[in-house]
């Protein structure tokens, strides 16, 4: 797990990347500041968020629109014991955008340096990236409209 060491004061966002075998989590404050990010088995995602709510002041969350967002939305709203606010966000293209991002965040070493960027794979899923980046086009949406996200 990847945890911060200083825990925020600020309502946060959980972002999530529902899949049918992995999902991406990430939990990133109003001011873009990253706390957490994991790529965890789908079985384990609800215990997982739940532990994050105990964990973060989180106010909402930002899941991608995409393959199982539906079924996902529908199951946390019965598995949570408390309800969560769900924002479903455009997740087109986040992959290619989580590559690239990937490579930003831990740029790479050795012989794999040598390949062009668009040719280098991320050695492990990158869900959790995918998740950060709902949660910034969110961000960007809420920035774009003028209105303010904080409470």
């Amino acid at each position: 797990m990847t945890f911060r060491e200083f825990l925020p004061t600020q309502p946060v966002i959980l972002g999530f990347d529902p899949g049918r075998d992995k999902c991406g989590l990430a939990v990133m404050g109003l001011d873009r500041q990253l706390y957490y990010h994991q790529v965890v088995p789908a079985k384990e995602a609800i215990a997982t968020i739940e532990t994050l709510r105990q964990k973060f002041p989180i106010s909402l969350m930002v899941m991608g629109n995409q393959t199982t967002a539906n079924q996902w939305k529908q199951l946390l709203y019965q598995e949570l014991p408390e309800p969560l606010n769900i924002i479903l966000v455009d997740e087109r293209y986040t992959t290619l955008e989580a590559r690239d991002r990937y490579w930003q965040m831990y740029p790479p070493t050795g012989l794999i340096k040598l390949l062009p960027q668009g040719m280098r794979q991320p050695p492990r899923p990158i869900d959790d990236i995918v998740a950060i980046l709902l949660i910034e086009r969110y961000l960007n949406r809420l920035t774009e409209s003028g209105v303010r996200g904080e409470e």
